[in-house]
């Protein structure tokens, strides 16, 4: 029997066509719930947006339909009858209204201590309403603003303005700081919560007068606090009291916060060996009281049992540290007190300790010019006791470059490796500056030292270039530097890295913590990067400084223990310095006695 072609093929389905029909399918039901989602949540988003911009028109309703008397805040200034925050719920959903309402000192008939002077500054009000809805996915705060005006004419005022001004550590101006002000010298507590425009200035028109009337405290996420206070039985002469308001007269309030940083205390003995739950004090140098002084920060610290302590939320300022241990002396410090904490920084702070031996001394010497610890300086102590001791490892420098490149090992004192060259070193000598040809200086120029032997394997603790401060026209971080280091000096290529430990980065004046991945290391160069952006300019490097330890050894400085009570005097020489020669006084467990060293 004859069989058609088709008879041998069976209609049907494999199992590789039913996966492939199976993953289109899928494909195709997940991409129409992904677009079923994304139409869900745009609903649902367009549904909060409008129920807040509802919101928001009904809060200014309420304020057009207000008295003008009445439109203020609730126990604020201007005050009124509009609280300053809310919890309100429309269409399912949960917002936070907040309300800001302000005077406006218009300049269409003067200002407020002006020419002419406008004895009635509060024009307007400014009406600032945001609504939040923090329960909301993806929802970003609405904030509407406009202006009520009154429909009478104005009176001459009997209140006067308070003008709040905000730098940061370099006088440049805070944008959207926090402010508070409370004013609780009348019948009843007056507080505002706002914070500063673009410029970094808040101005309050048309509030009572007052002495000393006005606590004003001033923040931002990040930043240190900075604040008027009260006279007190605790701090009778504040340093910044209490704002005053006169009649129709400005004043003019300054604060100073900058992004706070954070110093980690390490305890070791002189062998690096970590000591615990040791206790010491840190004591800063910016004054809130004086007569008597009063320390804005004084805090009492210890070191857990592995001899560590993380200290946040430092605000930047000079810090001294003296031991508080029952058990160990505090016998040297890397950094030197007074230890300098920059903005927004990040500090390594070794405690040297030993075990307490009766009252202690502790002699710190530095060269005058720099600042800098001194090593190999001979210092003895005579008076009661006799004894003498040489300090420990501190620094490497160089101040001049005058006599050109080519030096591999730092030998002669004014020479260093290779400049790129775009560096003059003779113009004047012991500078480093931009090339300067046909009247313009060029763009940028490059200079690597020679190399540095530190004697042994080291922790390299800071870099510092001078002056920090260069001209403005030649740009932001016109010197920078990065340094290279080695446990043995034949290294064929130098790695420069800065302080976030790459070579992508660079130290600069105010950055001058070395990356703890040198640590171990015994030679060191550095690499200078100068540039400007204007050719008329240049920046200018007159001494570029490390400094080190060796081991766990305290730079520059030397500890006496087992003292008597009594006055000493300490005779402090080193090659190349005048000698020094000072009495101090022994009556406590511990004392610091700092000399400072003129070269000859």
């Amino acid at each position: 029997m004859f069989l058609g072609r088709n008879t041998f093929y069976n209609k049907g389905f494999t199992l590789i066509e039913v996966l492939v029909g199976t993953a289109v399918f899928l494909i195709i039901a997940l991409a129409g719930y992904q677009a079923f989602v994304s139409l869900f949540k745009l609903t649902s988003y367009s549904q909060t947006k409008i129920a807040a911009l509802n919101l928001a028109n009904e809060q200014f309703e309420i304020a057009r339909n207000l008295p003008y008397g009445d439109v203020g805040i609730v126990s604020g200034i201007p005050s009124g009858k509009i609280p300053h925050v809310q919890n309100l719920t429309r269409s399912g959903f949960n917002f936070v209204v907040t309300t800001t309402i302000r005077n406006i000192d218009l300049p269409f008939d003067g200002t407020l201590g002006g020419t002419p002077n406008d004895t009635a500054p509060a024009d307007n009000k400014l009406v600032e309403v945001e609504v939040a809805c923090p329960t909301c996915t993806n929802f970003s705060p609405i904030t509407v603003t406009s202006n009520v005006a009154p429909k009478n004419l104005e009176n001459a005022s009997t209140n006067g303005a308070l003008f709040i001004r905000v730098f940061d550590a370099n006088g440049v101006a805070v944008p959207q700081a926090q402010v508070t002000v409370v004013q609780g010298t009348g019948t009843s507590t007056i507080t505002i919560n706002d914070e500063t425009d673009n410029n970094g200035m808040l101005q309050l028109v048309d509030i009572p007068p007052g002495t000393d009337a006005y606590e004003i405290t001033v923040t931002k996420s990040g930043y240190s606090i900075d604040r008027t206070y009260p006279v007190s039985v605790s701090n009778p002469n504040p340093t910044k009291r209490n704002a005053t308001v006169a009649m129709q007269q400005v004043t003019q309030v300054s604060f100073i916060i900058d992004r706070v940083s954070e110093v980690n205390f390490s305890s070791v003995t002189p062998t690096c060996t970590p000591v615990g739950n040791f206790d010491y004090t840190m004591t800063g140098a910016k004054q809130i009281g004086n007569s008597p002084v009063i320390y804005k920060t004084h805090k009492d610290l210890q070191t857990n049992g592995a001899g560590i302590q993380p200290v946040n939320n430092v605000e930047w300022d000079s810090y001294t540290i003296r031991p508080n241990d029952s058990t160990y002396d505090l016998i040297g410090l890397s950094p030197l007190n007074q230890i300098n904490i920059t903005p927004n920084s990040t500090q390594d702070v070794l405690l040297v300790v030993a075990p307490k031996n009766s009252q202690g001394l502790l002699v710190t010497v530095k060269d005058s010019s720099t600042g800098l610890p001194l090593t190999d300086a001979f210092v003895e102590l005579s008076g009661p006791i006799s004894l003498s001791k040489y300090t420990g490892q501190g620094f490497v420098s160089q101040t001049d470059w005058s006599g050109g490149g080519g030096q591999q090992d730092f030998v002669t004192a004014n020479q260093y490796y290779s400049d790129n060259g775009n560096a003059t070193t003779n113009d004047p000598a012991g500078e480093v500056h931009l090339l300067q040809t046909f009247g313009e200086y060029v763009t940028n120029a490059v200079l690597e030292s020679s190399i540095f032997d530190t004697g042994s394997l080291s922790n390299f603790r800071q870099i510092f270039v001078t002056p920090v401060d260069q001209p403005v026209s030649a740009g932001s971080d016109s010197v920078r530097a990065q340094i290279a280091t080695a446990t043995t000096s034949d290294v064929a290529v130098w790695s420069y890295k800065g302080p976030d430990g790459t070579s992508d980065s660079f130290y600069t004046p105010l950055n001058t913590a070395i990356n703890s991945i040198h640590n171990n290391d015994r030679y060191v160069r550095y690499k200078l990067f100068l540039s400007t952006a204007s050719s008329s300019y240049t920046p200018t490097v007159a001494d570029t400084s490390i400094t080190f330890t060796s081991a766990c050894t305290p730079p520059g400085q030397v500890f006496f223990s087992n003292l008597s009570t009594g006055t000493y005097t300490v005779d402090v020489g080193r090659v190349g310095y005048a000698t020094s020669s000072t009495n101090v006084s022994i009556e406590n467990d511990w004392t610091e006695q700092s000399v400072v060293l003129t070269p000859q």
